[in-house]
């Protein structure tokens, strides 16, 4: 569906873009509790829509943690002399200005880390006590995009200080060892009809 949004900017929305495609048999396998296919559907879009602008004003926050970025990125990119040294300077500069920009368009707080740490520790919340992941034993498709947002930040100073500020860092480290171990739930094997 094409719409108009605030900015009068034409944008392509898609109405079943967290919507699996299941049988109701398949359903019931994936989701035994009816609320969770709706819970696992906010989470993931709240992850695309909220979680994932929350990156970069926090990554370039400062000039300092923009260099700091910047530098990780050239030395994990095996970048060459000049074009690590143009990447770190121009680049770190550049995202400093646009995480500005981001912070201002996204409605963020002065120290954007509360805003980090808030919607982290809201995703906490919502996990529970009693649930290893937002899929119960095993991560679900929510687990997966909201680690897969926070882990661009692996390595960084704003990474670790929302580890040491939030409470999310046992659900991430359980995601951590889910993922390199592929422990997610099994993959339905769906019959291909042509």
């Amino acid at each position: 569906m094409k719409s108009v949004n605030d900015s009068g900017k034409e944008v392509t929305e898609y109405n079943n873009k967290y919507w699996l495609m299941l049988s109701e048999a398949e359903t019931v396998a994936v989701y035994p509790q009816k609320e969770m296919q709706k819970e696992e559907m906010k989470w993931r879009q709240w992850a695309d829509d909220w979680l994932v602008h929350l990156i970069s004003p926090n990554v370039y926050r400062t000039t300092g943690e923009a260099l700091a970025s910047f530098d990780y990125i050239v030395r994990e990119g095996k970048f060459g002399t000049f074009e690590g040294f143009f990447a770190k300077y121009v680049g770190a500069a550049a995202m400093f200005l646009i995480s500005k920009r981001l912070k201002r368009r996204h409605n963020l707080q002065d120290d954007v880390r509360q805003d980090l740490y808030k919607a982290v520790n809201d995703w906490v919340a919502a996990i529970g006590k009693n649930r290893k992941f937002m899929g119960g034993d095993q991560p679900n498709l929510a687990d997966l995009a909201v680690f897969g947002v926070l882990r661009v930040m692996e390595g960084l100073q704003a990474f670790d200080d929302m580890m040491a500020n939030t409470k999310v860092k046992y659900w991430y480290r359980r995601m951590e060892r889910a993922t390199l171990n592929h422990e997610a739930a099994p993959p339905l094997h769906l019959p291909v009809k042509f």
